[in-house]
């Protein structure tokens, strides 16, 4: 068994860039050692939308760009030895393996063994009611608001448990990120479920590698101050995991952004609560003392994170729908366009407003203020800088009914004739909107079930 042990990963999120698998999987192969893949792709509300499209399709309800993701990479990781994880199975984690399965018998790989995880799903079986609320959500009134998916963080021993029974895939729905990072150290290094050091030093790579390229220049980029070279290629991360001491973050050979201290601190830093107590289902993460060193060019070494035993209850994040997202744009351009816009924008809250269509409306000029500004658009209204050249006009409105919110995103169409000069460019679209509760759930109420068998055996 090989001392060191490469992690790599293909995706920080739903939607994250189908290319970017490819050169770490080149990686991975190329240095010839024991390795693993993992892919990261949900949010907290991800797989909520995923639960809205499984009732509209029993076959739909995973990682839409699933097949886009792995068909590149599963027969070179599949020679190379090379197990995938993924919780790409969002909200329906059966038929993300008949996906894989039909993609693996297309290329040839009939006897490709993929295992399924399941049990995060805790929607039939838990009263939420009589759970207690996870930190500041005891505040939030869901009484209005409609069930679509409850869901525990599961951890890594189920995952390690697919590895054993020989899965070259693995697909899960909500796991802890770091998890599927934990989970072939696991299975490589033969770490116990209690082995809290190691499962932390596992938990710090995981959380490391789990955003996909914010680790090695995404989000951390800003030009003129912290430039990356060749940004349109960044590269993603790779993690080389000894069986003792510090680990080294990297990226995939030939590609772009870096791995330096600055980018691996905002990393580390990323969503920790308590850097004394980062919770995981697989062990409490302690990064108070931690040491980094650079270790020559996007080459980041990493000792001293201590573990401590794991939580007693699991995470359980509720999502809800409840009401409509109604949003409509429109521009504005040329002399005068700001006082056109705040007319335009006035307009649209006090149509909104009459036809009584919103419980909650707000407009926004994009290009003067949006992002800081309150529901009263009180930056945009004081605003007293330079003209600028064009504005985009964006009402948003809360409504209880598809039909109200339709009806009022469709007012920034109605500008084009019934606005001021110059006004182009409408667009309109309606969604559902989901809110998220988390509550805590003893460990012992979210059982798992893994599930391994050939792609010509998945139907």
């Amino acid at each position: 068994m090989s001392d060191l042990f490469l992690v790599g990963n293909g995706a920080g999120f739903s939607g994250d860039r189908v290319d970017a698998p490819i050169p770490v999987v080149r990686t991975l192969v190329d240095r010839g050692l024991p390795a693993a893949m993992f892919f990261e792709c949900l949010a907290e509300r991800t797989i909520a939308l995923a639960q809205i499209e499984k009732r509209r399709d029993p076959e739909a309800g995973y990682e839409p760009m699933l097949e886009r993701l792995l068909e590149p990479i599963l027969a070179d990781c599949t020679r190379a030895g090379i197990p995938i994880l993924g919780n790409f199975g969002a909200a329906n984690p059966m038929a993300a393996a008949r996906c894989v399965a039909r993609l693996a018998r297309r290329l040839g790989l009939p006897a490709l063994r993929i295992g399924v995880v399941t049990g995060d799903d805790v929607s039939a079986s838990v009263d939420l009611a009589t759970l207690p609320v996870h930190e500041a959500d005891a505040g939030l009134d869901m009484s209005a608001w409609t069930l679509v998916s409850a869901n525990a963080y599961i951890g890594a021993a189920p995952l390690a448990q697919a590895l054993a029974q020989g899965a070259q895939v693995v697909v899960a729905g909500r796991t802890s990120d770091p998890s599927l990072a934990i989970a072939p150290l696991m299975h490589h290094f033969g770490w116990a479920e209690d082995d809290w050091a190691n499962l932390a030093r596992g938990a710090a790579v995981g959380h490391l590698l789990e955003c996909g390229s914010q680790v090695t220049g995404g989000v951390f980029w800003d030009p003129g101050f912290k430039d990356i070279p060749d940004p349109a290629n960044i590269g993603f991360p790779i993690a080389e995991v000894p069986r003792d001491g510090a680990f080294v973050i990297t990226k995939a050979a030939d590609t772009g952004g870096l791995v330096d201290l600055r980018s691996v601190k905002e990393q580390l830093l990323y969503e920790l609560h308590d850097p004394a107590a980062y919770m995981t289902p697989d062990v409490v993460m302690d990064i108070t003392g931690v040491t980094l060193e650079q270790r020559g060019q996007d080459r980041v070494a990493m000792a001293g994170v201590r573990g401590h035993a794991r939580p007693d209850r699991l995470k359980v994040t509720a999502c809800y729908e409840g009401s409509w997202l109604g949003e409509g744009e429109v521009s504005v351009a040329g002399p005068n366009a700001l006082a056109r816009a705040r007319a335009t924008a006035d307009v649209l809250l006090e149509r909104v407003r009459r036809r009584g269509l919103a419980r909650r409306a707000r407009a926004d000029l994009i290009g003067v203020s949006a992002v800081h500004d309150s529901d009263d658009g009180a930056l945009w209204r004081s605003y007293d800088g330079p003209e600028p050249p064009d504005i985009r006009i964006r009402l948003a409105v809360e409504s209880a009914s598809r039909d109200d919110a339709d009806q009022a995103a469709r007012e920034a169409l109605a500008m084009l004739c019934c606005g001021t000069a110059g006004t182009s460019g409408a667009r309109w679209r309606v969604t559902p909107r989901i809110l998220t509760r988390s509550f805590l759930l003893p460990r012992e109420m979210v059982p798992t079930e893994v599930t391994v068998r050939e792609a010509r055996l998945w139907n």
